[in-house]
């Protein structure tokens, strides 16, 4: 019987396309009924994708460092309240992905501006936490963002398409 010998560098680059193709992208597809509205209910931490004739996906989420009550002013550790609309997505957030939402709205602008201050903004549902840089034992981290694990935010940036309705309840 004779034995086949490969050369260690086949090994090794063999060994190493077969781990990168077990590799999932961080991009997913999805092929399923569309997302016709988002809705995310604070007190409840959930996250509702709602298609034209019944829920698609929930997620449970975390919130802003202070989520009670709606986000007036920038560094308030609130994650808004009232309608808004997924306005932007980010493929290289440093929360792994994120979709952006359309806040603050013309009315938010102007209650802060009456008040002297900023009313903030960059609000989106993203990732994280990120080990060794955000806390991972508390369930409202962010600030003020809405927070889900790295594979959902995987599903939800698949799923979810600019323009579509985001309703933030209390």
């Amino acid at each position: 019987m004779k034995t086949i010998r490969f050369p260690r560098r086949a090994v090794l680059l063999g060994g190493l396309a077969a781990f990168l193709s077990g590799c999932a992208s961080k991009f997913r597809s999805y092929g399923g009924p569309e997302v016709t509205r988002v809705r995310l209910y604070k007190g409840q931490r959930l996250l509702v994708l709602d298609g034209a004739d019944r829920v698609l996906q929930t997620y449970p989420v975390g919130l802003g460092f202070a989520p009670e009550g709606h986000k007036q002013f920038e560094g308030d550790g609130r994650t808004p309240e009232g309608a808004y609309v997924v306005d932007k997505r980010n493929p290289d957030s440093t929360y792994h992905l994120s979709v952006g939402i359309s806040y603050p709205n013309e009315a938010d602008i102007a209650f802060a501006e009456a008040q002297g201050l900023s009313p903030g903004g960059d609000i989106f549902i993203h990732g994280g936490p990120r080990p060794g840089i955000d806390p991972t034992d508390v369930r409202d981290w962010t600030a003020g963002c809405i927070a889900v694990t790295d594979r959902q935010i995987e599903d939800i940036y698949a799923m979810v398409k600019d323009g579509t309705p985001i309703h933030i309840f209390a």
